[in-house]
């Protein structure tokens, strides 16, 4: 087990240095970049844009900013945001809260209820598995942001039920102001969780379909096993393995899930801050946020590997 986690260990640390080399190349290969995109005051001189140039260190060869971002990110320091002027950690540790708590919400109720769903789909059959297939349908193909104008208008204007925008209405303490930040979410999370169930419960229709054909149920079914005791014995445990490998690659839309939504709906987290940093070409905190992404991505992997191992100590992780 300890060679093991090393050896996930050493593949995480070059899978980051690949994916950062290509995300580095990339970002600074674009067309335009904050100094020349309008991003500065447009009465600047080109003599201040090249002092900026030099104390951003964007003057030097590529390949020499790439070091020395990268050592620095060894020491958690991704820089100075061109747009703000703050540390870029700082600026991210500022926003992520929020962003955190939106998407670990809409995570959870996607996988419980996409769970349940697709597994008393599958058991059921009939016109039950005909409207939960077309309500799955309906959400996996109804673009998020579509959805989202639909209900600002429906609740915002013609029914002004909940709040459409930020995360606080302002002068509330205690129970109250979490109250008030639970009411504005309420429509960014239904938007999220409806865009993201009908894809997983999709799936796990099918994986439950299968196993549903499989001789060990229609065994367990003619010892008198009843539909209780065949999901907790024969079907749960091999929903495990895929299901938890999803979990795992779930982990980096805990904090880049919501990019979209976030400027749709005006929460200040870290999908508005990827968002404006990308219209701006805020080098350093569109790095920051993609290593972050890329981080969690390999972590999750590994944690799912690792998870699955513990499961089952016969299977194998080449």
């Amino acid at each position: 087990m300890i060679k093991l986690i090393a050896s996930k260990i050493v593949y995480l640390f070059l899978m980051l240095i690949a994916i950062s080399i290509i995300s580095f190349i990339a970002i600074h290969l674009s067309p335009n970049s904050f100094f020349d995109s309008g991003g500065l005051n447009p009465n600047i001189t080109q003599e201040s844009i090249s002092r900026l140039k030099e104390i951003y260190g964007l003057d030097k060869p590529l390949y020499v900013q790439f070091i020395n971002w990268f050592i620095a990110i060894l020491y958690l320091d991704f820089g100075i945001s061109f747009s703000s002027g703050m540390d870029v950690s700082k600026e991210i540790l500022s926003r992520i809260g929020i962003t955190i708590v939106l998407n670990i919400i809409t995570l959870l109720l996607v996988f419980f209820v996409s769970f349940y769903i697709g597994i008393y789909s599958a058991l059921k059959g009939g016109i039950v598995d005909k409207i939960v297939k077309n309500i799955s349908l309906i959400s996996y193909s109804l673009p998020s942001f579509y959805l989202a104008l639909i209900l600002i208008v429906l609740f915002g204007y013609i029914l002004p039920i909940f709040p459409i925008a930020g995360t606080s209405s302002g002068g509330l303490s205690g129970v109250a102001y979490y109250l008030d930040i639970g009411w504005h979410l309420i429509l960014p999370i239904f938007v999220m969780f409806f865009g993201g169930f009908g894809s997983l419960s999709i799936y796990v229709r099918g994986l439950v379909s299968d196993i549903l054909k499989s001789d060990y149920i229609y065994f367990a079914k003619s010892r008198g096993i009843d539909e209780k005791n065949i999901i907790k014995y024969y079907i749960l445990p091999n929903l495990k393995p895929p299901i938890i490998t999803i979990l795992g690659l779930s982990l980096p839309s805990i904090i880049g899930g919501s990019v979209i939504l976030e400027s749709i709906f005006g929460i200040d987290g870290m999908g508005l801050l990827f968002f404006n940093s990308a219209l701006s070409h805020d080098y350093p905190v569109i790095m920051g946020i993609l290593i972050i992404g890329a981080f969690l991505t390999l972590l999750g992997n590994i944690i799912a590997d690792l998870i699955l191992l513990r499961i089952n100590p016969f299977i194998r992780l080449d």
